[in-house]
């Protein structure tokens, strides 16, 4: 009898334990995300001018705003109703990014800067000549 009741408490214990694991990977999966979503919500990355605000292809701009280090913004793009555009970035700071101005038509173009996963159209306009 008492190794009837061994076996039936040894069976018992493994989904017990396996039960405790997944609860505790769940609850550690919970807490880092979590953990991410008010950093990427502070970073309130935002371009709020331009220098100068019209050029050619290939000339030197400058925006300036908030949040805008490299941690927090990954590319710079100029954007029409349908496109967008990358730029490359010469230089990076929390205050400004310093970029070359894409291979576009002439007109006029949306800042927009790539924050995570999330694509941010600047209300600050650039023309291009």
């Amino acid at each position: 009898m008492t190794q009837l009741s061994s076996t039936c408490f040894k069976a018992s214990a493994r989904p017990a334990n396996t039960l405790m694991a997944v609860f505790v990977f769940a609850a550690a999966t919970a807490l880092f995300a979590i953990a991410l979503v008010p950093a990427k919500a502070q970073t309130n990355s935002r371009v709020t001018s331009i220098d100068p605000s019209a050029g050619k292809v290939n000339d030197t701009v400058t925006a300036g705003g908030d949040g805008l280090a490299k941690a927090n913004v990954i590319a710079v793009f100029l954007s029409d109703d349908k496109n967008d555009y990358k730029a490359t970035i010469v230089d990076q700071s929390a205050e400004k990014i310093v970029f070359k101005v894409p291979e576009v038509k002439a007109g006029g173009y949306n800042v927009s800067i790539q924050v995570g996963n999330s694509m941010l159209i600047e209300p600050v306009r650039f023309t291009v000549q």
